[in-house]
């Protein structure tokens, strides 16, 4: 059993533990049905309440976008390593401390009901509540950390909140139950001391408390935002404000820095980091921290426009989960789509997220384009142009592989990047592709007894691996395609003894009968048709067919384990077969 006041009291809610705004949401749907009419200066506090709390999650949630944009954030990051799935499902539950801030105001306003018909604006408020909060909130909450870092305390409560290697906007919130009590009297101070003077107002509270969750998460997104630069021509500022940079710090050398959001009291109390005014010159320089070139790349693409929001700059936690289209996502189509417009138009290459394995930074670089585009004829020489870009730009930064990953290596649009090879015989960097290991996580999904199997885009590289590899294993290989002379070229590849095993076919029929189909091209519903009943439909195809038919089954897209050494992978495309 825990400490007291260390675990909440919804844990075992799960996400039923959003009911708890029902009361909330149901006290503003009777005021609007039966009560007096709103008007702008006369909102429900409830409805200010559900307003509130949900611009204070934006702001988390904005801030943890913006610190997985590594196309934005790589050369000014503070920890080199990626959010891995353990850091995720141990912050799941970070905005538990919205909930109870909630009930509490609700309390709060209850107690006082002078709170509920506060003004919209009041300057007076302002001031004082900015004086409550150097002279309270700030050594309070000074004072009340230290204390938390006590051998006790530490272990029973705060080791939650430092137990995240990479700190994170949703990390801020990670804490447990006592630590968000005494922060609610923290950030609750200023305001209803300023409103008991008579100086409270609307704009007070939004402003307060939106600043106060801004600067946080500032503190936490593992990105120096702030230039090293103001801090030399304002020297006085370092004691005013802290940066991204100072309070990691904290959570390297837990005896410093403390401080909420003014070092001036770490300076008071002796606490203050050595390193803390040079460090932000690093990483706010643009140089980088530490070396950050991968040694090997991915260079993807994006599938659909929904797919295109499964990465962890979108929502975190849904991209550490298998890929599938929720309903939450589609009022986001529109506007991904406007920006994969835009991205379209810019026609750059961007990273989107990296991990290490075995001690070497890997990344992730995806070319703007959907699938659909890739077979578009126009599209090729753009498509060809942007790989390229992405491959001497991974040259140029001294990458050593980069790999083109599903249509990238398409044999149609650049021979499995044989053009940008012969293109540029000067690369240092090696340009390959996965269809070796694509073929041979298919080959191991067919079952040991197939006699017969029927191939679409058989003569590709992955097809023409596959083929080889059955015929010689005296499965009769059912190749579609219109070309004899590409057939013929493939067949004359396979030993003698085995060519017969390699049979062309150019039309679906010819496999109503085969109940095993690997599908390398798309193929159509009504293509699909002339399956048996019973067939298994195997795939290497992007974007995957369309499980159609009730009476088949289809197979993923292949995958493979990763190693058991990755590290920071905290994004999950699909739930595949692996080998």
């Amino acid at each position: 059993m825990g400490a007291p006041l260390s675990a909440w009291p919804w844990d075992n809610f799960g996400t039923y533990k959003y009911l708890l705004y029902g009361p909330f949401v149901g006290k503003v749907l009777y005021e609007w049905f039966y009560g007096e009419e709103q008007s702008y200066y006369n909102l429900s506090w409830c409805l200010h309440l559900l307003i509130l709390s949900g611009l204070r999650g934006l702001i988390h949630v904005l801030w943890g976008s913006y610190s997985h944009m590594f196309f934005l954030t790589r050369n000014r990051r503070i920890v080199q390593k990626g959010v891995d799935f353990k850091q995720i499902d141990k912050e799941w539950d970070w905005d538990n401390f919205l909930i109870l801030q909630a009930l509490v105001a609700s309390m709060a306003c209850y107690m006082f009901p002078f709170l509920q018909h506060l003004p919209l604006w009041n300057v007076k408020g302002l001031i004082v509540a900015l004086i409550l909060h150097v002279g309270v909130s700030e050594p309070l909450y000074y004072w009340v950390h230290r204390k938390f870092h006590g051998d006790y305390l530490f272990t029973h409560y705060h080791s939650l909140h430092h137990s995240s290697p990479v700190p994170e906007s949703f990390t801020a919130g990670n804490a447990t139950l006592l630590e968000h009590l005494i922060m609610t009297v923290i950030i609750g101070t200023p305001i209803l001391g300023a409103s008991l003077m008579g100086y409270g107002s609307a704009s007070l509270i939004y402003g307060y408390v939106l600043i106060f969750d801004f600067l946080r998460c500032l503190g936490h997104c593992n990105v120096e935002v702030v230039p090293h630069q103001l801090f030399e021509k304002l020297p006085f500022l370092r004691y005013v404000i802290y940066t991204p940079t100072y309070h990691h710090l904290h959570h390297s050398d837990k005896d410093t820095n403390f401080c909420l959001f003014m070092p001036l009291f770490d300076a008071l109390g002796n606490t203050l980091n050595k390193k803390s005014w040079q460090s932000p010159k690093l990483p706010s320089s643009g140089s980088g921290n530490g070396d950050t070139v991968p040694h090997f790349v991915f260079l993807a693409h994006m599938v659909d426009v929904s797919s295109s929001m499964h990465v962890q700059f979108v929502f975190r936690s849904f991209a550490s989960l298998p890929y599938t289209t929720r309903f939450f996502l589609l009022p986001g189509l529109p506007v991904t789509f406007l920006v994969l417009l835009a991205m379209w138009a810019w026609s750059k290459t961007f990273l989107v997220s990296f991990y290490y394995l075995r001690g070497r930074l890997h990344h992730t670089w995806v070319v703007p384009r959907c699938g659909f585009q890739y077979f578009l004829p126009f599209a090729t020489e753009g498509i060809n142009n942007q790989i390229e870009q992405a491959i001497l730009r991974a040259d140029k930064i001294g990458v050593k592989v980069i790999s083109l990953a599903a249509l990238n290596k398409n044999e149609s649009l650049n021979g499995g990047g044989k053009l940008f090879v012969d293109k540029h015989p000067n690369l240092r960097v090696r340009v390959v592709h996965g269809n070796t290991l694509t073929a041979a996580v298919i080959l191991n999904e067919i079952p040991q007894d197939v006699k017969e199997v029927f191939l679409t885009g058989a003569t590709s590289k992955l097809g023409r691996a596959i083929a080889l590899y059955l015929c010689q294993k005296k499965v009769k290989v059912l190749m579609l395609t219109l070309s004899t002379d590409r057939f013929q070229r493939i067949q004359k590849e396979a030993p003698p003894e085995y060519q017969s095993y390699l049979v062309q076919v150019t039309k679906y029929q010819a496999a109503q009968n085969c109940k095993t189909w690997i599908v390398g091209k798309w193929i159509t519903p009504r293509e699909q048709y002339w399956a048996p009943r019973g067939t298994h439909f195997h795939q290497f195809v992007v974007p995957p067919i369309l499980p159609f038919r009730k009476d088949c089954t289809y197979g993923d897209l292949a995958a493979m384990r990763l190693p058991e050494d990755v590290e920071g992978l905290g994004c999950c495309e699909v739930s595949n077969h692996q080998l």
